[in-house]
């Protein structure tokens, strides 16, 4: 029983410190969080879509969130944003679907494909 509840702890805490380090991340660098985010979850013990769907669930009230802070802080003109919103949601609105239709094992590749082309991007930069 004590060994279930200590096992059940650590986990818990282990939740904890995911939840913190996507929240560093995301504050930081956008939604880039979910790059982050989804290897996190996936070794927190959920499947390849399930750990996409959850990082975008839990991404989202924490990109809310930064994008208060920075907009009411006047580090971002909302006016630029503006094409993107619309464009953003009909891309968002698009994914989702596509997400339940792809295999995990596609969609693995997909996301880690999808890394490197961001991290040798940023590299470059």
């Amino acid at each position: 029983m004590i060994f279930l509840l200590n096992k059940r702890l650590i986990e818990n805490i282990k939740k904890v410190f995911v939840g913190i380090s996507i929240g560093i991340i995301n504050g930081l660098f956008g939604a880039g969080g979910g790059m982050i985010a989804v290897p996190l979850l996936k070794h927190s013990g959920l499947d390849q879509n399930s750990a996409h769907r959850n990082a975008i669930a839990v991404i989202l009230p924490l990109t809310v969130l930064s994008a208060f802070l920075y907009l009411s802080k006047g580090f971002v003109n909302i006016k630029d944003t503006l094409i993107f919103m619309p464009t953003g949601l009909i891309g968002a609105f698009i994914g989702s679907r596509i997400l339940s239709k792809i295999s995990p094992k596609i969609l693995k590749g997909i996301f880690g494909g999808f890394m490197i082309y961001a991290g040798i991007n940023l590299l470059k930069s």
